[in-house]
């Protein structure tokens, strides 16, 4: 049974089809996407907020067999506590170049960028988003990402947007 392909429109004004059945590695940028952006100062650190959805769906995904990677600027605590917690084990934490982390996460798992999908919110994910066979970002991503990215979620960063695209791989799937 051949994967369903969701028509979509892109930047440039065509519609293609678009296979998520194809996804073997969920690459995610952090703050903004997987949180809302905001970053918490305190007396123990800096605090970030993750959606109990989203962290649902990644854990759905590697379930299935889809590889799932956080790829940030920052490298925070939180951030390694939360992978933990989802059973991730793919980090590139002080990323920065998030294009060539993506292509080293790709080549490290013998997997081809058309089969990744990365996630991101803001004008330092779009080269990743260049590089990956699909992109995609939450409704709350500013222009120029909206404009690169293949898919824009219906919920914002940090509020099931990771969810919402990880149910399209899941459902591709056949899962």
């Amino acid at each position: 049974m051949p994967g369903r392909y969701l028509m979509l429109h892109c930047p440039i004004g065509k519609v293609f089809p678009m296979d998520y059945k194809a996804v073997k590695l969920f690459a995610v940028d952090v703050d903004g996407t997987l949180t809302d952006g905001k970053i918490i100062y305190g007396p123990s650190g800096v605090s970030q907020s993750f959606s109990s959805r989203d962290g649902a769906g990644i854990m759905r995904l590697l379930e299935n067999g889809v590889e799932v990677a956080f790829v940030s600027f920052r490298d925070f605590v939180s951030t390694r506590r939360r992978a933990s917690d989802l059973g991730v084990k793919l980090l590139c934490l002080g990323s920065r170049d998030k294009a060539a982390s993506v292509k080293q996460l790709a080549e490290h798992l013998g997997i081809p960028l058309d089969c990744v999908l990365f996630m991101g919110d803001d004008r330092k994910d779009i080269p990743a988003m260049q590089v990956a066979g699909i992109s995609a970002c939450p409704r709350d991503a500013v222009a120029e990402v909206k404009n690169t990215c293949s898919v824009v979620a219906d919920s914002n960063g940090g509020h099931g947007a990771v969810r919402e695209i990880a149910e399209l791989i899941l459902e591709a799937a056949g899962e």
